[in-house]
């Protein structure tokens, strides 16, 4: 079986029980959530949450991003999202690379940033400090987490100034 036949079939099932229907398109608990694309983490298990409950936006890193940002943006003021969570992970593959290095292994991707970081904690406080900033979320409460890999712990980083 391909997995284009397994998705399917897996789909066939999840739609013969799915219920969520009914859902709002707000976010239930007023919160978005920033993370990495990373396969190991489930944004929802990992922080106690239901489907419809919160925004999720998943880039390579778990960079805030102008287009990050700008889903932020509707995420508040078209949603009513109040608190925003930027979580990044240990165990990262742009954490301590450069451009360079991630563009050997891509061919045809000169002049592509993959937007890599020297530190994980700050580059959580850098995604912070960009939605702290944004005039546009002001009355947004952000906070920056690490999430471990290996443990499956989340932790607070300190994003005070």
């Amino acid at each position: 079986m391909s997995l284009r036949d397994e998705v399917l079939r897996a789909n066939a099932a999840f739609a013969a029980e799915f219920g969520g229907g009914e859902l709002a398109r707000p976010p239930a608990r007023g919160l978005a959530v920033v993370t990495c694309i990373d396969g190991r983490i489930d944004p929802l298990a990992v922080l106690g949450l239901a489907p419809g409950d919160a925004n999720v936006l998943r880039n390579a890193g778990a960079r805030v991003t102008d287009d990050v940002l700008r889903s932020l943006v509707v995420s508040r003021h078209l949603l009513g999202m109040r608190e925003t969570l930027v979580v990044g992970h240990t165990d990262c593959g742009l954490e301590g690379r450069t451009n360079e290095e991630l563009r050997a292994g891509v061919p045809g991707s000169d002049g592509l940033d993959f937007l890599p970081f020297a530190d994980l904690e700050e580059s959580v406080r850098e995604g912070v400090r960009r939605i702290r900033a944004l005039p546009l979320l002001a009355d947004v409460e952000a906070t920056g987490w690490v999430y471990e890999v290996e443990t499956g712990r989340l932790r607070e980083v300190e994003t005070q100034p």
